[in-house]
């Protein structure tokens, strides 16, 4: 690699941890290409950016930004995964993947810019994803509307059962 390919890939990564809140690092010594592929087309639907590091140069990268207070998990083969995005959903794909492919293990990471531990990782995996979340909020915002209307069809709809009896009253009474 060329010293200009270098201060070129120093940039990108620089300029990719500035805009990321979320950073998981991860270490994937013994997949193969086809393992590789597959967790590179799950990530793609989180809209995560991911790339295989070279550690030396994610450190110079990683200074002055939010992703410096992890600069000492560089070591070994190294793995980044980052977004600006859902947390949820980039620990979901990863932590599933990671019990899928016990060779795919997690480094450290930072979510919302906090660092967290592994266990950390792992909870914020099994917590509903934002969508599931408004859906939720939605349905409880809409429920006491949902239920006033039920009742004030309900009195309508009463009336009118009451009325339909005492016509079938009325009409077996005046039958001879």
């Amino acid at each position: 690699m060329t010293k200009d390919e270098k201060a070129k890939e120093i940039q990108e990564l620089k300029e990719t941890f500035q805009k990321s809140r979320n950073v998981i690092l991860a270490s994937f010594q013994g997949l193969d290409v086809a393992q590789d592929t597959d967790l590179r087309r799950q990530i793609r639907s989180t809209q995560t950016y991911y790339r295989v590091v070279k550690n030396t140069l994610a450190k110079i990268a990683a200074k002055d930004t939010p992703v410096e207070p992890l600069m000492e998990r560089f070591r070994g083969t190294t793995s980044v995964a980052c977004n600006s995005g859902d947390p949820v959903t980039l620990a979901k794909v990863l932590t599933q993947y990671a019990k899928d492919h016990p060779l795919f293990t997690f480094k450290a990471g930072m979510v919302e810019g906090k660092v967290v531990s592994i266990a950390d990782l792992t909870a914020i995996a099994q917590l509903p994803s934002r969508e599931e979340l408004l859906s939720k909020l939605l349905y409880v915002l809409k429920a006491p509307v949902q239920q006033l209307a039920t009742v004030l069809q309900a009195t309508g709809r009463d009336l009118a059962v009451v009325l339909s009896e005492v016509a079938k009253k009325k009409e077996n009474s005046s039958a001879p």
